[in-house]
């Protein structure tokens, strides 16, 4: 009967944790670039009760179940097109934007791409959301391009004359900084660090993606599917029921066996 409350119980627990995964997932639905976690489970324990060790036959049993670990799929999403020049889209599997806190010099990993141009004391830059300098292709923060005031009024003018090698058109320069994005070799392994950024262990190098396709004034939308997490809330739900009933009946069968010894 000990076994039972066991089973019951862990399976109870494990159904718990997952319901957390699927309530992040649906908690970020709205978040751009956010990709959803699946639970990943495994056996704790299985055996045969007739027969030897690792036969398979009708009577096998097992003492439940636990959570081992989330996976994520950081495959293209949907895009929605946006007004702001500083929106960009990744339109690569498992390849990421690299940012780094201006504060700590920590650098970790997004696919949102929902940037801003923040003022620093040298000018303006890409920044995130949370002021985390974007990096480009040599990981070095990126300048923003800004509106140039002075400039405008000086065309306004009507006196102003272009400069000569204004009117010629100079070839693009390859090493000059740009938005990137890079990847991994095994981008499973990278950890969540929460506003939808990851970070990578430590031995994990990122590589560059040459020639990546990345579309800007673009956002990548949520990777979260209502229709499938609610049922699999759902799912999750009738087990956790289930369990608990085990529960019940293991106590219910432990005290009619205690009533009978007297």
């Amino acid at each position: 009967m000990y076994q039972s409350f066991y089973t019951g119980a862990l399976g109870a627990g494990t159904c718990m944790a997952k319901m957390g995964v699927m309530a992040n997932n649906l908690a970020n639905i709205n978040n751009e670039g956010f990709k959803p976690k699946t639970a990943a489970f495994s056996d704790l324990l299985n055996y045969n009760l007739n027969d030897s060790e690792g036969a398979v036959t009708e009577l096998m049993a097992g003492n439940g179940v636990r959570m081992q670990r989330t996976y994520t799929s950081y495959e293209v999403g949907a895009l929605v097109p946006t007004n702001s020049d500083c929106d960009y889209a990744i339109l690569e599997d498992n390849a990421f934007f690299m940012v780094q806190d201006p504060a700590t010099g920590e650098i970790t990993y997004t696919r949102s791409g929902n940037f801003h141009k923040g003022k620093m004391d040298d000018g303006y830059y890409l920044t995130t959301a949370n002021g985390k300098l974007v990096l480009d292709q040599n990981g070095e923060p990126l300048k923003a391009d800004v509106i140039d005031v002075e400039k405008i009024r000086e065309m306004m003018e009507e006196d102003y004359e272009p400069e000569e090698d204004e009117d010629e058109d100079e070839e693009e320069d390859e090493d000059a900084p740009r938005i990137s994005v890079y990847t991994f070799s095994n981008p499973s392994h990278l950890l969540s660090v929460g506003d939808n950024e990851y970070a990578a262990p430590a031995g994990m190098e990122p590589e560059l993606v040459e020639n990546a396709k990345i579309m800007s004034s673009t956002l990548e939308r949520s990777g979260t599917d209502m229709s499938k997490e609610m049922v699999r809330v759902i799912e999750c739900q009738r087990a956790y029921s289930y369990a608990l009933k085990m529960v019940t009946t293991a106590d219910e069968i432990e005290n009619t066996i205690n009533s009978l010894r007297g």
